[in-house]
């Protein structure tokens, strides 16, 4: 029977009333913190309040460069779509603008917003994931698309991978007008998410689904294509205008002790690679697995489900499967028991790098993990295959793991699986290679002294799923650049997708009269928004912006995970464990989002200033980001909105 649990990382404790409160200032302050909010007592008073939107942490945290705040204020009801949208879909189309796979990530990724998330202050952070993985699935299921793009530039780019990165790209460019071939060695596209990731993780119908979408927009692919044997690099030069290099880490290091070459010692890429084709279906002993990261804990926790073979002939050993050689069908003699598996770390188990959660799973359905072990070699047997793996016992020193001298002992192994990092494969195309098995790429992602050739993900520095797709979303704004012969445009310091007002008003029917840049209003002009100012470009608002006393302590909806018994789910590989919010879980928990630096129209200035120099905007021009103005010819400068506003949006001295 299954059982539901979370699948987060354990709930923070409750603070205090005392420890939540918060004030700017306390009984008996007479001073104020910094001479630069010093108020001079006279008839007038430039310490009045401008509306300042920055850029919330949460955003600031996401690689792949989300408008979370935005897309949370959508779920909530406060930013309303236009007429004849479901804020489900106008949510889908504002998550989607930097990241196209929300089913996916609000799966896997290891959420780094969530641990920048200004909540986190108050009692826990909001379940920006869960909300994700909801507006993902809600999306899949009311059968939403990306628009092709209006008007086609007639120019073409050649993707080498259709990964995470490659796709990414892909959907970035066609929303741009360029054509896009994707050439990728498999049969099926998806990289690391299908190839890397197994299905348990990764539901491979919500893949497909979110893979389509892309390829809807007018997506050309070539499947079974390996670029540098199947066709050159200088053919793709010819045929397109621009080369985008998404191959992924695809080689796994090798485990580079003695004994390491043995033919049943492999790497963590070859093993899931062998999984999700289908080719290792059983194992055979113990498994050994060396790593401590995310795809460690896939290994683990594959070979685990896989159960193991009782009988065995030279043909079924499962190095054979990983090196791509399909062994006949040795289900039929497997027992749905797990195969004995065994994981060893550098580091401790809490240090681990891979998410807490998955390590509770692996733990869970009997992975033994062995922490502060190294391996000094492998032990082969008269067969010259592998039959021990040698450890030594570590201990932190100044930092560093170093070995404890005598601690050497043997680990019984049938198949020892190294999941220790990861390199690209140049073959065909070697001129790409660092020397370290990557490739480098400018501020840009331009491929250093390489015009025209463009690269992000893996093959950079093997990092999250995240991290590529930002990067091939930076990347396709510097080849739409190149292809139109501009110069590539200067990054911004904070470089991920913001709330941009003048577009809201723009979409409201509410824009001003023009525009000066920057885009700096006053209370007397019309040439652009009352007293407000954009550095969302540059800065990010901390919690000590906030005043965190408005908000009450709210547990966080901790999203369910099927809790399935281990006999279950051994036999049971694929099956989605996560459970997604339902509608009003979803809303109440982008509700406990404090909308760090964007109003969120509280009325808390309005109430508490004294001189009702503060009002709301009338109702036929107000629209998100533009609640409230203020009355200069009755603001006194006395700093009362700026200490009541919840999310940091006032900030006093018009200009500073």
């Amino acid at each position: 029977m299954a059982t539901a649990r979370d699948n987060a990382s354990p709930a923070a404790p409750a603070k205090s009333p005392e420890e939540r409160t918060f004030r700017r200032f306390r009984e008996g302050d007479s001073r104020y913190r910094r001479l630069s909010e010093k108020i001079f007592q006279s008839g007038w008073s430039h310490k009045c309040p401008t509306y300042v939107l920055r850029t919330p942490p949460c955003s600031a945290s996401c690689p792949s460069g989300h408008d979370i705040r935005g897309w949370l204020n959508i779920v909530r009801g406060m930013e309303k779509p236009a007429e004849g949208m479901s804020w489900q879909e106008y949510a889908f189309r504002r998550a989607t603008a930097a990241n196209p796979f929300p089913a996916i990530m609000g799966r896997v990724c290891p959420a780094p917003c969530e641990s920048g998330c200004n909540r986190n202050q108050v009692e826990d952070h909001v379940g920006i994931n869960a909300v994700e993985h909801y507006i993902g699935d809600y999306a899949i299921a009311a059968g939403y698309r990306f628009d092709p793009p209006a008007k086609e530039t007639g120019k073409k780019v050649a993707i080498i991978g259709g990964g995470p990165a490659g796709l990414a790209a892909a959907y970035h460019l066609r929303r741009m007008g360029h054509a896009c071939t994707i050439f990728d060695e498999h049969e099926k596209l998806g990289g690391m998410m299908r190839y890397g990731i197994p299905g348990f993780r990764t539901p491979r119908t919500v893949l497909d689904a979110e893979i389509q979408r892309i390829l809807d927009m007018g997506v050309e692919v070539r499947t079974r294509t390996r670029v540098g044997t199947d066709v050159s690099v200088a053919e793709l030069e010819r045929e397109f205008d621009a080369i985008f290099w998404a191959i992924g880490a695809q080689s796994g290091r090798a485990l580079d002790v003695p004994g390491g070459d043995a033919p049943n010692v492999i790497t963590g890429v070859a093993f899931l690679n062998a999984y999700n084709d289908g080719r290792m279906r059983a194992i055979q002993g113990r498994v050994v697995v060396i790593g401590g990261g995310d795809t460690s804990i896939d290994v683990a926790t594959v070979a685990r489900r896989l159960g193991h073979i009782t009988k065995e002939n030279p043909v079924d050993h499962p190095e054979r499967s990983a090196f791509g050689q399909m062994a006949h069908d040795v289900a039929e003699t497997a027992r749905a028991e797990g195969a004995d598996v065994v994981l060893i770390t550098r580091r401790p188990v809490d240090k681990m790098a891979a998410q807490r959660h998955e390590v509770e799973e692996a733990l869970r359905i009997g992975v033994e993990i062995r922490d502060r072990l190294q391996p000094v070699a492998v032990v082969v047997g008269e067969d010259g295959r592998a039959k021990a793996l040698r450890v030594v016992r570590t201990e932190l020193k100044d930092g560093q793991v170093v070995p404890v001298e005598g601690s050497e002992e043997e680990i019984e192994a049938d198949l020892i699986v190294a999941a220790i990092g990861q390199q690209g494969d140049f073959t065909g195309y070697e001129d790409l290679n660092n020397g370290r098995g990557f490739i480098d790429p400018d501020r840009n992602f331009q491929v250093k002294g390489k015009p025209g050739h463009f690269v992000a993900g893996d093959i950079i520095r093997p990092h999250l799923l995240t991290t590529a797709i930002g990067q091939a979303r930076i990347a396709a704004e510097s080849i739409d650049h190149y292809l139109r012969g501009e110069p590539m445009a200067k990054r911004p310091k904070v470089d991920v997708h913001h709330f941009n007002l003048l577009n809201k008003l723009a979409e409201t029917g509410h824009a001003p009269a023009e525009v000066h840049e920057p885009v700096r209003g006053t209370s007397e002009s019309d040439f652009a928004v009352h007293n407000f100012e954009d550095r969302s470009q540059f800065e990010v608002i901390t919690h000590e912006e906030l005043f965190l006393g408005h908000f009450p302590y709210t547990p966080r909806i901790r999203r369910r995970e099927l809790e399935l018994p281990p006999e279950v789910v051994l036999k049971e590989e694929g099956a989605d464990r996560l459970e997604r919010y339902t509608d009003e879980e979803a809303q109440k928990e982008a509700s406990r989002c404090m909308s760090c630096g964007l109003c969120f129209e509280c009325d808390n200035c309005v109430v508490f200033c004294p001189q009702d120099a503060v009002h709301r905007v009338p109702k036929s021009q107000r629209t998100t980001g533009r609640y409230v103005y203020t009355d200069y010819t009755r603001c006194i400068g006395c700093h009362i909105c700026h200490d009541v506003c919840p999310t940091g949006y006032i900030q006093m001295g018009l200009g500073e």
